[in-house]
């Protein structure tokens, strides 16, 4: 039997890498997979990419009223959420202390801290007793990465929401955890050139990028039963970056 069979899960920001690939084995699992981004036409390539069990949903995660037609989309079709990936996110490792503006701190403040909050606040009514709530957040929130400060300190602050959170929906069943991605090979690392890229790779002790299937594995373990007894934790799926 699969691991989401009858499932009904939410994937924000899933048109490309880590999240699309989560959709993806999300909907092989069992679940049916609502998908959210901005653009129409990588929505319609996404909904090709996972090829069933998919609903499609144009939305920015940091408009309120998108977020609110999600959850209203997700009621009228389905009546609950079981899995929540909130997966959208914005920033920069490359914007230094003296570079930010407040369009700038404003712009990923809203998406990533904001926007995940706010997500979870909509459909938290929607969710079924013994649901999972995952968030994404980034191994940089614990690292000081000169020039992410205002990404990571956007990350780091999902780590503080799961605990609160976590505490807050006990009574339910409903764990809430953040899965924390070191450098994956995404659409990111197309544009590098190769020396930075070898770089990255030589501080990574597995000595590789990691991939958007091997996120998405990690993805499905916090979403399925196979993590009925963790919750509040930070999943860090980085090749050991962070930890050695």
């Amino acid at each position: 039997m699969s691991k989401l069979d009858g499932k009904v899960a939410v994937v924000t920001g899933a048109t490309s890498g880590m999240a699309l690939a989560t959709a993806r084995l999300f909907a092989a699992e069992g679940a049916h997979v609502f998908i959210t981004g901005r653009r129409k036409e990588k929505l319609d390539e996404a909904v090709a990419a996972i090829g069933r069990n998919v609903t499609a949903v144009q939305a920015d995660s940091g408009n309120l009223d998108d977020l609110a037609r999600l959850a209203e989309t997700v009621r009228e079709q389905q009546g609950r959420v079981d899995v929540l990936f909130a997966s959208a996110g914005v920033g920069s490792v490359s914007e230094p202390l003296g570079s930010v503006t407040p369009e700038s701190f404003d712009a990923v403040v809203g998406v990533n801290f904001r926007g995940t909050l706010f997500t979870v606040q909509h459909l938290l009514p929607l969710m079924s007793d013994g649901a999972s709530i995952i968030l994404n957040g980034t191994t940089s929130a614990n690292k000081g990465i000169p020039g992410a400060g205002v990404y990571s300190a956007s990350k780091a602050a999902l780590r503080s929401l799961a605990r609160t959170w976590a505490a807050e929906v006990k009574d339910r069943g409903i764990r809430v955890n953040v899965l924390s991605p070191g450098s994956i090979d995404t659409a990111l690392f197309a544009s590098v050139t190769p020396e930075f890229r070898k770089q990255i790779e030589s501080l990574i002790p597995l000595g590789r990028l990691g991939t958007s299937e091997e996120i998405a594995a990690a993805a499905l373990f916090l979403a399925s039963a196979d993590s009925s007894f963790v919750d509040g934790v930070d999943l860090v799926v980085d090749g050991g970056f962070a930890q050695v």
